[in-house]
């Protein structure tokens, strides 16, 4: 994948590969305590492209999804790591995911609802961290239960039980961790949807772009690069997205 001038001016306008990470997902991206600075599998990602297109690397570090895809859809950020939703896709052309995770649901451990389907009726109220693809899926999904929009991802427990809401909504290994912290929660048995984490670049660079970022992607999974990123930093409840086996992919 060898880049040229056109591939330059694509990805990094400015001189400078600026890559937008969302510390709002820790299967992502997480802030290492001893450094202050960001590390994990989008940080990796991220550094292996900056290398490959063979100039800098800028990390624009966010606290939430929303924010860390509006960053890229305007145009402040040249790449970013999201969950592939149809309203991002919009501005945003996403590669094949890289990882599939789970989004479960939390509630307290002597809540009555004991199964997903139970989540969805009248008058029971589900945090979701705003922006996030929780929060783009379960509008489009849930028809009685009413959404309370934390504002990131990791601040939806907390709000969950500081609004004595009824649901927590979110990723799998955040609420896993959160009720082991706590005490008194348990997660649902299953998911309510599979998260499919890609790059994305904006649209407005251009179909060449898009094919180079999906070719890297596919080039990292198959490589080995994207599990041993997962092991490296300890990631669990997330696995590598399978290879993608369409021409061109």
């Amino acid at each position: 994948m060898k880049t040229d001038h056109e591939l330059l001016s694509a990805f990094a306008p400015t001189g400078t590969l600026r890559a937008s990470i969302n510390l709002g997902n820790p299967i992502l991206a997480n802030t290492d305590a001893a450094t202050g600075r960001p590390g994990g599998v989008s940080v990796d990602l991220a550094t292996e492209l900056a290398r490959r297109l063979q100039v800098e690397l800028e990390l624009v570090v966010f606290k939430s999804a929303g924010e860390s895809v509006n960053a890229v859809a305007a145009e402040q950020a040249d790449v970013g790591f999201f969950a592939i939703d149809p309203l991002r896709g919009e501005q945003i052309a996403f590669t094949a995911p890289y990882v599939v995770i789970e989004g479960a649901y939390l509630v307290r451990q002597d809540s009555p609802i004991a199964a997903m389907d139970e989540v969805d009726r009248q008058g029971r109220r589900v945090a979701v961290g705003k922006g996030s693809a929780y929060d783009l899926y379960l509008t489009r999904e849930l028809k009685q239960a009413e959404i309370f929009r934390a504002p990131t991802s990791p601040a939806v427990v907390n709000t969950f039980l500081r609004e004595n809401l009824e649901v927590a909504a979110g990723v799998k290994q955040q609420l896993q961790a959160d009720a082991q912290r706590l005490g008194g929660l348990r997660l649902l048995d299953g998911h309510f949807m599979l998260i499919r984490q890609a790059m994305g670049v904006p649209k407005s660079r251009g179909d060449k772009a898009s094919a180079y970022l999906g070719a890297f992607v596919e080039a990292m999974k198959k490589s080995g690069f994207v599990a041993e990123a997962l092991a490296r930093h300890g990631i669990q409840g997330a696995a590598v997205a399978p290879l993608e086996t369409a021409p061109g992919a």
